[in-house]
């Protein structure tokens, strides 16, 4: 893992971080318009292709059958673990009030009120690791919105899907589990299929392709955000243990090979410490390779003067995770401006967030925390205008309301109001 002497040194790794591949976008543009026209024909012939996958309309959906076995091939432990997490996240997304305002003053009411939207699509990646988590992080945030129906997507190598995920999603309510992944999943929720009904909203991370699709169907149906790969900055200052440090920077680095990981310090001699540490690490890795590919291209250790250029540079970077590991966490963390999620302290390594705490772990990446906001339950949630006058009231302000109609030249709109001021 490089040490970079300043930001400007460092300028190739910090330009990393976004899906950009016109060869991928007109390949799944052309996955889209498939599945769009043909429906589940596209969607059976795609699946088979990349994922080996022989459906049908009988077979594409999980069944009790499907999810009993699922439930035998995990380990009561484990079932045991997902309950607690799915309760710390499922409550904490409860906690985030419905807010609604209707308001009436002299005749006129205004406001708005809140609705959940029917449906939620929800993707949960099933490429290089199995990411029940995933499940978790994508239904809880629906069912607390209130969403009455929701569908989980995941890829099916070879007709079966990982066991953790199907009992991820029966003991978070998933109404159905859905048999297909990548470009022509998003497309089948996007527009709806034989077998596969429409989504309202589509949330949950995937790959270039996923991604890629989720920006074509924009507008068919609402998305959570545009995620790329995933990534961690780590600030830390020399008080910091090593250990601690490398093991947070190789927890992103894992995922995959486009992952991002970075380290800002304001200590030279601390810097070469994690340095060391993450190469004694990666040796003892099982995804080694992805992992060390990672911090080779993606990753690396930037020097800065002090404190205050590192949380600005972490503002301007706007990391997935941002790991605050410094003595006075609590001091930086009203200077944070742009991170998708904040981790705070020695004690509170990333993984925390991705399996447990209760927050969301599906985040915003590539700087685009600057303008998205973590998965949540107002993605799947809709506020409605509100708008009652009374007679009294479209007469006091009818003859402005009519002035302003005119001079934009609709006459249709002033003699909506004006046949009401006649006496």
């Amino acid at each position: 893992m490089k040490i970079y002497k300043n930001p400007a040194e460092a300028e190739s790794i910090l330009s990393r971080g976004k899906f950009d591949d016109e060869k991928a976008a007109a390949a799944v543009r052309a996955i889209v318009a498939a599945v769009r026209e043909k429906k589940d024909e596209a969607l059976f012939s795609y699946s088979e292709q990349f994922d080996g996958s022989r459906l049908t309309a009988e077979t594409v959906c999980v069944s009790d059958a499907e999810f009993a076995a699922a439930y035998e091939q995990v380990d009561e432990a484990f079932i045991a673990s997902l309950r607690k997490a799915a309760k710390n996240v499922y409550e904490y997304h409860c906690r985030s009030p419905k807010t609604q305002d209707v308001r009436t003053q002299n005749g006129r009411t205004t406001g708005y009120v809140v609705r959940a939207v029917e449906r939620a699509g929800i993707y949960v990646p099933g490429g290089t690791a199995p990411l029940s988590s995933s499940v978790l992080m994508g239904v809880l945030p629906a069912k607390a919105a209130g969403v009455e129906h929701i569908y989980v997507c995941t890829p099916a190598k070879n007709g079966k899907i990982e066991p953790a995920i199907l009992v991820a999603a029966k003991e978070c309510g998933a109404e159905k589990v859905f048999k297909v992944g990548g470009a022509q999943a998003i497309a089948a929720l996007a527009y709806g299929t034989q077998s596969i009904p429409k989504a309202d909203v589509i949330a949950g991370p995937g790959n270039i392709f996923v991604t890629l699709a989720k920006k074509e169907v924009y507008g068919e149906v609402g998305l959570d955000m545009l995620a790329g790969p995933s990534e961690i900055l780590i600030v830390a200052d020399n008080k910091q243990n090593p250990e601690f440090v490398a093991a947070d920077v190789l927890s992103q680095a894992e995922h995959d090979k486009l992952a991002r990981a970075l380290l800002i310090t304001d200590d030279a001699a601390f810097a070469e410490k994690v340095q060391a540490e993450v190469e004694r690490q990666l040796a003892l890795l099982p995804r080694r390779d992805i992992a060390a590919y990672s911090c080779e291209h993606a990753g690396g250790i930037i020097l800065v003067k002090d404190m205050d250029e590192a949380v600005d540079l972490a503002n301007k970077i706007a990391p997935e995770h941002l790991e605050l590991a410094v003595e006075n966490c609590d001091e930086l963390l009203p200077k944070i401006k742009n991170a998708g999620a904040v981790f705070l302290g020695a004690w509170t390594p990333e993984p925390v967030g991705d399996y447990f705490a209760g927050p969301d772990h599906t985040l915003p990446t590539g700087g685009s925390a600057r303008f998205f906001e973590v998965l949540n339950q107002d993605v799947f949630l809709r506020k409605m205008s509100v708008i009652k006058y009374t007679r009294e009231a479209i007469e006091e302000d009818g003859e402005d309301i009519v002035r302003l109609a005119e001079s934009e030249h609709l006459g249709a709109h002033a003699n909506a109001v004006r046949v009401r001021l006649k006496k």
